[in-house]
């Protein structure tokens, strides 16, 4: 009974066995049809080729790394970044495994950068270029992304800062015209017309005054005359007497 039990054990292990190693000749077979046709430019037919690699592997490096290039080439960029994103968050065990995949890191983060770049999202790209510089210090083409990614953030945050400025001006503009229609209607001329009044008053009676005066410049020249007139006519009485 042990024996058989050895046998069958034999058997299931030899078959697991060959099922990784056929599964791996199917995604290395996959991966260079794949390899074959970005390299003609047919990146649509390489994605295909790729991810049916991917299929047989899910956890493939070189499968992620490879449909993320054949993505980026056709521009279809959030689904390249996954496809990075998958390779960098394996980046440590790769490492590990083979010092060689180094370079292949630093390329994925300067792709990393570049699809930010793409998206406007420049702290993210200048992080990219960052980490891509840490794995391969002298690639120049990198490290002059990464001073265009903050020049690029400068201007933006600039910009940013100029249309905060002109909204709160909007605003306060909005909120100023919105107080001057809640006031009462003619509420600057009832302010006028207060104003005016005790002017207009003034004038009123400084008008009557000088009326008043006048009126009384008369009757005086008036009584004068009269009182005048009276006395020529006592001293034409007391000639006429005294003839």
């Amino acid at each position: 009974m042990k024996q058989m039990n050895r046998i069958i054990i034999g058997i299931s292990i030899g078959l697991f066995c060959s099922g990784i190693v056929f599964g791996q000749k199917a995604e290395r077979e996959r991966i260079r049809e794949g390899n074959k046709l970005y390299n003609s430019e047919k990146f649509t037919e390489s994605e295909i080729a790729y991810r049916k690699g991917i299929e047989v592997n899910p956890r493939s490096f070189e499968g992620a790394y490879d449909l993320g290039n054949a993505l980026y080439k056709q521009q279809k960029y959030p689904e390249a970044a996954e496809q990075y994103q998958l390779v960098a968050s394996q980046g440590e065990r790769l490492l590990t495994e083979n010092p060689a995949n180094i370079n292949r890191m630093a390329q994925v983060f300067h792709n990393i950068g570049n699809i930010g770049m793409q998206n406007k999202e420049y702290a993210k790209s200048i992080e990219a270029y960052k980490q891509s510089l840490r794995f391969n210090p002298t690639d120049d083409e990198t490290r002059y992304n990464l001073a265009l990614a903050q020049k690029l953030l400068e201007n933006q945050e600039q910009n940013q800062d100029q249309q905060q400025e002109q909204q709160d001006q909007q605003q306060e503009q909005q909120q100023n015209d919105q107080n001057q229609e809640q006031q009462p209607p003619n509420q600057n001329e009832d302010q006028q017309q207060q104003q005016e009044q005790p002017q207009n008053e003034n004038m009123s009676r400084e008008n009557a005054q000088q009326i008043l005066d006048a009126f009384l410049q008369d009757e005086k020249e008036t009584q004068d005359k009269v009182k005048q007139a009276q006395e020529r006519q006592r001293e034409r009485r007391r000639t006429e007497r005294q003839w």
